[in-house]
């Protein structure tokens, strides 16, 4: 597994510790990981803390140049919220960990001359499916993730 892909997962793990929605995300610059995050809509009642989100916020305000050279790495296809933020913020290249728990925007993002590559990672798959079997009251308030 790609490693920034295996830290977006590790932010999920800790999402599902935290008892919320395992989403993670790693925002990479040049290599280096700016900004890392978790879905934290149920732990802090949040309309807006999707993975992505997190990871952009956890990253700081950076100049747009930053943006356009990175690559966000996430453990699920990202909904439109975070499909915005993402072309908003001119982030070059999307790595989705997974895309059949959840389909997203990726027809959008690559219409908005995003690369999307989708890995279909079985970590990913695995982790999502256990926790929408044990938590689907939690999946379907969160759907849109």
């Amino acid at each position: 597994m790609d490693p920034f892909l295996e830290m977006a997962l590790d932010e999920a793990r800790t999402g599902l510790g935290e008892a919320g929605i395992p989403i993670g995300s790693v925002l990479v610059h040049r290599g280096e990981v700016i900004g890392r995050g978790h879905n934290r809509r149920v732990q802090q009642g949040s309309a807006i803390l999707h993975a992505e989100m997190d990871a952009l916020e956890n990253a700081g305000r950076q100049p747009a140049q930053v943006y356009r050279e990175c690559t966000l790495y996430t453990t699920l296809s990202p909904c439109a919220m975070c499909s915005g933020a993402i072309v908003l913020y001119g982030i070059a290249r999307v790595v989705i960990g997974e895309n059949e728990s959840f389909l997203g925007e990726e027809a959008w993002l690559r219409g908005h001359g995003i690369q999307v590559d989708v890995v279909q990672d079985p970590g990913c798959r695995e982790l999502m499916r256990a926790f929408i079997e044990t938590h689907p009251e939690l999946w379907h308030e969160d759907i849109g993730h």
